[in-house]
């Protein structure tokens, strides 16, 4: 293995022999000069690991020299040394993205730390990682065994969520896959548990006995918001996981305080249509059809099934509140809406509840199943992440939630279901009228696999509607996949390790609700 090389510049370099000497005698490599000039010509010419590099040379000075090493090579580690502890100096210096900072005199072993910090982290943090990974794996599993309750599967979930994502930036290649397969058999007990109780949660209110679900989640979290003066903002990301909003929780917090981290569970099926219906109206999807007879269309109905989330949204806010509420609702389906968003959002603190539902993601899941260059940029759960970061970072609605910071709202972000990464394909068959999501399915005569569905022959009892008379709905249960015995090897290959909704799994079901407000 090559040594690492350290340019160290400074303009008394001959009083740090005793520490130029300690890291030799560790295996570095020390290149030394007195000046910020020669410093530069050194690393243009010398492959340089880390740069440790004097605040107060003569001529160019440390700040000077920083800047220009960074203009060269951007990733080059910094270590800035300085006798001056003012406060503005090393702001500046953090600010010019140092990876460190020693006050003069140094000790050895303060570099020595300093150093494998920078040169060593991935693999300590790796190791630390994998350690404490191994020391929570046998706890873990006794959860997944125990009888939990929904909150306790819900923080659960979430436990696995911080360890995946632990894991992955770990990249211990060994490690992720044991989680892989813990992660697989707490999907397996979680998929019995919502069998077990979910006809029950639908006949109770959320709390003790049922969770907050789809058609609760704005009587038990956005209500009492709107009834403040300030302005309530819900923002409604289709499509975002739960593992997809601690990624991107990163960028928000500079911003906007996190109050609340919470959960609620998507109805069945964990699909658009039913799920965010159901979040708009306050209702299951039986009682839309009931009470919009005129707006409501089966999944073999022609028309779009979203199209009156705003209708619904309206009657939900006049029947729950004696006085008008100024509210506006707003859907970004593309880029062009979404500039459109950014320019006006200030104007939106004039309402006292505005809705802003972004389909992004939801367009990514659907598009990674359809072309081929996403499906290599997103090929799995730690690169789909990765992409949903790349587009929020440069998003409109980032840009807009900027313009937002320092202001008083309240502000929820929140999404209508997650997705999974199908893995493991289950023949179906049904007639004409079945529908066409591979991750449920209604229609009259269905035959399937007993043991890769859950099957409800009436859809009333867990208050879905039905076209006709013999409906049934299935459920894919984990990673299943439903897949017609038609040109069967083709589409068993099309769909797998895609990203899909509609089943029961933890990913779909168990997502986000956060509550932030303005730093």
């Amino acid at each position: 293995m090559a040594k690492t090389t350290i340019l160290w510049a400074d303009d008394e370099i001959d009083l740090l022999k005793p520490q130029i000497l300690f890291l030799q005698d560790k295996g570095y490599d020390v290149i030394t000069v007195t000046n910020g000039k020669d410093a530069l010509d050194t690393v243009h010419k010398n492959a340089v690991d880390v740069v440790f590099l004097d605040e107060s040379m003569p001529g160019l000075s440390g700040l000077q020299t920083l800047t220009m090493i960074k203009e060269y090579n951007s990733n080059i580690p910094v270590v800035m040394i300085t006798k001056n502890e003012e406060e503005n100096l090393m702001e500046d210096a953090i600010g010019s993205q140092i990876a460190d900072y020693l006050i003069k005199p140094v000790k050895p072993q303060q570099i020595l730390s300093t150093l494998k910090k920078i040169i060593n982290k991935t693999e300590l943090v790796s190791e630390k990682t994998v350690s404490d990974y191994r020391s929570k794996f046998q706890q873990l599993f006794t959860r997944i065994q125990d009888n939990l309750s929904f909150q306790e599967w819900a923080d659960l979930y979430k436990d696995l969520i911080y360890w995946e994502i632990e894991l992955d930036r770990s990249k211990t290649a060994e490690m992720s896959e044991v989680f892989e397969m813990q992660k697989s058999e707490a999907n397996n007990e979680f998929n019995k548990f919502v069998i077990k109780n979910y006809r029950n949660w639908l006949k109770s209110e959320p709390g003790k006995d049922a969770p907050i679900m789809s058609h609760t989640l704005f009587k038990s979290k956005v209500f009492d918001l709107i009834k403040q003066p300030k302005p309530t903002f819900v923002i409604l990301i289709d499509n975002l996981r739960f593992d997809q909003w601690r990624s991107i929780q990163s960028l928000i917090t500079p911003f906007f305080r996190v109050d609340e981290e919470d959960t609620f569970y998507a109805i069945l099926p964990t699909a658009t249509q039913y799920s965010r219906n159901a979040i708009f109206s306050g209702m299951m999807p039986a009682d839309i059809q009931k009470n919009f007879p005129d707006k409501w269309l089966n999944d073999d109905d022609e028309g779009g099934k979203n199209m009156y989330e705003a209708e619904f949204l309206d009657a939900m806010i006049k029947k729950t509140f004696r006085e008008p509420i100024k509210t506006q609702y707003t859907k970004i389906t593309n880029h062009r809406d979404g500039l459109l968003l950014e320019e006006n959002i200030l104007n939106y603190m004039n309402n006292r509840l505005n809705v802003i539902v972004y389909n992004f993601v939801d367009m990514l899941s659907h598009a990674r199943t359809e072309m081929e260059v996403l499906k290599e940029l997103a090929n799995d759960e730690a690169a789909y992440r990765s992409l949903s970061v790349s587009w929020f970072e440069h998003s409109p609605l980032f840009a807009a939630l900027k313009k937002l910071a320092g202001k008083d709202i309240n502000l929820l972000i929140t999404t209508d279901h997650g997705t999974v990464n199908v893995k493991d394909p289950s023949k179906c068959i049904g007639d004409r009228q079945t529908t066409t999501n591979i991750r449920y399915k209604t229609g009259r005569n269905l035959q399937y696999d007993e043991k890769d569905v859950f099957a409800v022959r009436n859809p009333e009892e867990i208050m879905l509607p039905k076209s006709n008379l013999t409906s049934t709905y299935i459920f894919a249960k984990t990673d299943k996949y439903l897949v017609y015995p038609n040109n069967y090897n083709h589409f068993v290959a099309y769909f797998k390790n895609t990203f899909q909704h509609g089943g029961i799994s933890l990913e779909e079901m168990i997502v986000p609700v956060v509550k932030l407000s303005s730093k």
